[in-house]
């Protein structure tokens, strides 16, 4: 069988970048979450607050050290795999990248190590501005990244001069029609996948009788998190819908199987076996009229179908179909899982429902797969398009030999298999360790203002010993 250049060079950047979206994924949630726990802790001087910021900010450091790597191939990606796109589209993307690059990682590498290293080495204040603003820096680079992506998606603010693009206005470019509704949902899904990576730990530490203090805590408060995020990615989810119907409709009727050129009272479907070929679906469960209504606001409102365009011109209609259900599925999973976790709450049983804990310390992985799920759906939906309506991907892949293109992307397989698995390994080792204790925590005493926030660090007990034999006496009042 012949070696397809196009086809290997896309698995190729499909393999390299689905790895590397499952880090971002994590750490901008989890950069925030450590963000509202070290605040709440110098609001409140709840050592419990300390005891979550100190314990997750390893596996945070962890997870971002493996995105920076896995992430630094994906720029070389373009020049190698895809030179004609980089020297047709560089004006634009270029730019984007670069802006990410000084706005967002330099203030994410400038913070970091204080952030890291600086619990006893700066104050308080100067501690949780840093972390703040390393999760500040993860909003920056996702805008970024998801404004680029988002041009290829629905391109505008450009002229294409001489076989090139030129920026007519930065502001088209960079708030093109679906940025927005894509930024936002990005950034909520990685809001809940690090809040899910969070509650299924604080799960499984109840479910083993192991730190029970410390698995209470961290439950309880993704538990609320997730039930304040869920609904708002529903509701962000749907406006992304009716974006994509009215500026990518093809990507639309392939994530709904809608065949038909124009159809009326679309149904929804919950399962079918989409058939390219035969252009139709087979073992169609359906809901009458519910996908007109939910896209239209009307029984009867009407969609564009995949047979309005040549076939030359659709997606694959059965990966994208598929992967968004996996992607609302699992949505739904864990609105349920939210509203599950209230009921209990509001029984007070929440604590001791074995059978509620333990799928929930499985479900580390779910918003993972949700996103990679979803980003499926938007990247092969764009297909065959790589600047959707305007240049085809077969059109800017690089004339590199096929043998060296498939080598390359067996060393990544390789490569990137081995760093996961090292990823799991030490990822693993620390949430078996667990958290220091509160008492080890309070060696450091800090004062804190009526308002709660700190005024400095103060001895730590050991220095007190060393001092004197009395209890250490702290001239601010804050013990």
């Amino acid at each position: 069988m012949e070696l397809d250049v196009s086809i290997l060079s896309r698995l190729q950047f499909a393999f390299t970048v689905s790895f590397h979206i499952i880090f971002p994924s994590i750490t901008i949630g989890l950069a925030t979450l450590i963000a509202i726990w070290e605040g709440l802790w110098l609001k409140t001087g709840n050592p419990q607050y300390l005891q979550l910021a100190k314990f997750w900010i390893k596996p945070f450091a962890i997870t971002f050290g493996m995105g920076v790597v896995s992430g630094i191939v994906l720029s070389y990606e373009f020049g190698t795999n895809f030179s004609k796109f980089s020297e047709m589209a560089g004006a634009v993307i270029g730019p984007l990248m670069a802006y990410e690059v000084l706005t967002a990682f330099f203030l994410e590498a400038g913070f970091l190590g204080v952030m890291l290293f600086g619990w006893q080495r700066v104050s308080a204040k100067m501690h949780f501005f840093a972390t703040v603003t390393v999760a500040v820096g993860t909003w920056i680079s996702a805008f970024w990244i998801i404004a680029a992506n988002s041009w290829m998606q629905t391109p505008q603010g450009h002229q294409f001069v001489d076989g090139k693009f030129e920026v007519v206005s930065w502001m088209e470019v960079i708030f093109n029609p679906s940025m927005p509704y894509r930024f936002f949902h990005m950034l909520l899904a990685a809001f809940i996948t690090a809040t899910f990576v969070v509650m299924a730990t604080h799960a499984w530490y109840l479910r083993k009788g192991q730190h029970i203090d410390f698995g209470r805590k961290g439950l309880s408060m993704t538990l609320w998190i997730a039930l304040l995020l869920t609904p708002q990615q529903a509701w962000v989810g749907d406006l992304h819908g009716l974006n994509v119907k009215e500026h990518q409709p093809v990507k639309l009727a392939a994530m709904e199987g809608i065949w038909a050129e124009k159809e009326a009272n679309v149904p929804l479907l919950l399962f079918a076996l989409p058939d390219m070929k035969a252009e139709k679906n087979h073992y169609e469960i359906a809901v009458p009229g519910l996908a007109s209504l939910i896209l239209t606001h009307s029984w009867d409102g009407e969609l564009q179908g995949l047979k309005s365009v040549p076939a030359a011109d659709r997606p694959n209609v059965p990966m994208v179909f598929f992967s968004f259900r996996i992607m609302v599925g699992i949505g739904m999973l864990m609105l349920g899982v939210a509203l599950l976790g209230a009921y209990l709450r509001w029984r007070g049983t929440l604590y001791q429902s074995n059978w509620f804990l333990w799928p929930v310390s499985f479900m580390a992985p779910t918003g993972i797969i949700a996103v990679l799920a979803g980003w499926y759906v938007v990247e092969i939906g764009r297909q065959p398009w790589i600047i959707y309506g305007l240049v085809r991907t077969s059109e800017v892949v690089s004339p590199l030999p096929a043998e060296r293109v498939l080598f390359s992307l067996t060393l990544f397989v390789l490569t990137y298999s081995l760093l996961f698995g090292v990823y799991l390994y030490f990822m693993r080792k620390l949430i078996k360790k667990g958290p220091a204790p509160v008492d080890h925590l309070q060696q450091q005493r800090i004062g804190v203002k009526a308002s709660g926030y700190a005024l400095s660090f103060t001895k730590t007990l050991a220095t007190d010993a060393e001092t004197s034999n009395s209890p250490a006496t702290d001239p601010k009042g804050a013990n």
